[in-house]
């Protein structure tokens, strides 16, 4: 009898336990009692997670990331969502243009980006500054947005918004009371996603921060060019557990089948 070996399965096994290996390494050495990285971490402390609370950088640099991927979440949310909109109803002049358009972020390397970025708002007068920064994070968050609500218009159901027009709702009243809790999930998807593509960005911010607009992943960044201890890897794995969080939220609201286009069945 001849054993049929899934290969397949085998290869993306494989490629799943790459991935995930350095978490599988960061997140035990967080707890060592050593002053110094080590593998197999040596004995179970929590010092270097209080450690992170007397560092006011990393502390200062992780408020300011919340609110700059709170806001870019927010308005990335707002304009993907109108524009997803007005792709998938309406038969707009440049429709094809304007949807590779608003995609482009995700095939231009990041780098590419951060430096273009760069260039564009120091010639206006925005480099360094928070507003910079907002933009470019909003620049890179918006596909996400419109990837995620063209898939939950995908299954929509117009005749819902032909019958309420009928009856003689007003336009408002139809988005607001018909079309927008439909799209629900798939909006706040694209808020969640919106705010973990802002949150852990490094490339492009890299190019835009300032000393008083500093993201919690450059601060990291920034720390091990001086030193290289636990206290790199406690703060990785706060990073890694919020992501992880929003991820868990992402799946219940929305499902990682749908954002990767396996399911496109409606919830």
């Amino acid at each position: 009898m001849k054993i049929r070996i899934p290969w397949l399965g085998v290869i993306t096994t494989l490629v799943c336990l790459m991935v995930i290996s350095p978490f599988l390494v960061i997140v035990p050495v967080s707890f060592t009692s050593a002053r110094y990285l080590s593998f197999p971490p040596q004995g179970f402390s929590l010092q270097w997670y209080q450690k992170i609370l007397d560092r006011p950088e990393f502390t200062d640099a992780f408020l300011f990331s919340l609110q700059l991927a709170a806001v870019t979440a927010v308005v990335a949310t707002l304009i993907g969502t109108l524009a997803a909109l007005a792709i998938h109803k309406y038969n707009v002049p440049g429709k094809g243009f304007v949807t590779t358009l608003l995609m482009s972020p995700l095939t231009v390397p990041s780098i590419i980006i951060g430096i273009a970025a760069l260039l564009f708002f120091t010639r206006i007068g925005l480099g360094g500054s928070f507003a910079g920064l907002l933009l470019a994070h909003i620049l890179i968050a918006v596909p996400y947005v419109v990837r995620l609500t063209l898939t939950g218009l995908s299954s929509f159901d117009y005749t819902l918004e032909r019958a309420a027009y009928i009856m003689g709702a007003k336009p408002f009243n139809v988005f607001w009371d018909i079309t927008l809790p439909l799209l629900r999930p798939a909006i706040l998807s694209g808020l969640i996603f919106s705010f973990l593509t802002s949150f852990d960005n490094v490339t492009v911010s890299l190019f835009l921060v300032a000393p008083d607009t500093t993201t919690l992943p450059l601060a990291i960044f920034s720390y091990m060019q001086e030193t290289l201890d636990p206290l790199v890897a406690s703060i990785s794995s706060v990073v890694i557990l919020l992501s992880l969080v929003f991820i868990f939220l992402l799946e219940r609201v929305y499902g990682l089948d749908r954002l990767f286009g396996t399911n496109t069945q409606s919830h």
